[in-house]
């Protein structure tokens, strides 16, 4: 994929589910190529995009090298102010 990088903050299982599928559309691809990629049915791929809190950590990392994103994890800026409902 040719865009520039850039990042999303992720609070929220629905995020990243958004996240997952506007980063699949872009380049058109669709379900069956990521299950493939990932080694799920399309189906399943299905379910996820819309139920995100169920994606294992390998399922993730594999998700991720499907569609070129890189997963980073860093402590919260506690600065600005926050939701704990988030978690």
């Amino acid at each position: 994929m040719s865009c520039a990088p850039s990042n999303h903050l992720l609070l929220t299982a629905s995020q990243l589910g958004q996240l997952l599928v506007s980063t699949r559309k872009r380049p058109k691809l669709t379900q069956a190529a990521v299950a493939t990629h990932v080694g799920l049915s399309q189906n399943r791929i299905s379910y996820l995009e819309s139920h995100a809190d169920e994606i294992s950590i390998k399922q993730l990392l594999s998700w991720c090298a499907a569609l070129e994103l890189e997963l980073h994890l860093g402590e919260r800026d506690t600065s600005t102010a926050s939701s704990p409902a988030a978690w």
